[in-house]
């Protein structure tokens, strides 16, 4: 059987099914990775309180905190969620929809984890700022994903280079610490970001098929959630080092 194609412009019955399908499909993504996001940074406030003590002159870490981000345990916290990204992505066809959305919410809160340390190098108003020119860019992005006619395939495999390549330039900034490559590096990494937010979008959108049963379609909506949850967190990440305030 065909794929059925999201087509706006023709106004037929079962054309309306489709779109209400699709809909309904594209907002349980964005209720998963919204969700996502969410549990990420709870984990992230309460992680950060609980590491790190600010009731005197200058924020300390606690015993709890010292573990966390000085012992071997940290090498737990950064790789864990990568482990976990690469088990979802191999394994999410076995998967039961509950076992899978259970596995990204974990993923979600491992996330947060780490991500307490942002509040040791940045001011807290600094992240909130740049929080908030993330979404607005991620939303405009995402938006124009959903809604162009254009096709953005041949953005994958461009973009895939790219990253590609910054993953190698960082691990090898890892070794330089050169501060004028981690600002070029930041600024590429923002165009990859913004620019895989629309390609995924749209891919996401062309994955819909209005005949998939429901365990197959939460599984896509929660690959495809995990998408946008990737590049949400890395163009937080790369505008961050690029707009955010050093404590």
């Amino acid at each position: 059987m065909a794929e059925t194609r999201y087509q706006p412009q023709t106004r037929t019955g079962a054309t309306a099914f489709v779109d209400e399908g699709l809909r309904s499909y594209m907002l349980k993504v964005y209720n998963y990775m919204g969700a996502g996001l969410a549990i990420t940074g709870i984990a992230a406030i309460l992680t950060f309180m609980a590491a790190v003590d600010t009731s005197g002159a200058t924020a300390a870490l606690t015993p709890f905190g010292q573990a966390l981000f000085t012992s071997p345990l940290k090498w737990v916290v950064v790789l864990a969620p990568v482990a976990m990204v690469f088990f979802l992505s191999f394994r999410i066809q076995t998967l039961s929809v509950q076992t899978a959305q259970m596995l990204f919410w974990v993923y979600a809160a491992l996330m947060g984890l780490s991500f307490a340390s942002l509040g040791l190098v940045y001011t807290h108003g600094s992240i909130a700022r740049v929080f908030l020119i993330t979404a607005g860019t991620f939303g405009a992005m995402s938006l124009y994903g959903y809604t162009t006619k254009r096709d953005l395939t041949g953005w994958g495999s461009f973009l895939f280079m790219g990253l590609i390549g910054l993953i190698i330039a960082s691990l090898v900034n890892i070794f330089f610490a050169s501060s004028a490559m981690t600002f070029v590096l930041s600024v590429v990494g923002v165009l990859i970001f913004t620019g895989l937010t629309a390609y995924d979008t749209q891919k996401i959108k062309e994955m819909y098929y209005a005949a998939d049963d429901g365990t197959v379609m939460g599984r896509k909506a929660i690959m495809g959630a995990l998408s946008l949850y990737l590049d949400f967190i890395n163009l937080f990440l790369s505008l961050l080092r690029l707009f955010g305030n050093r404590n």
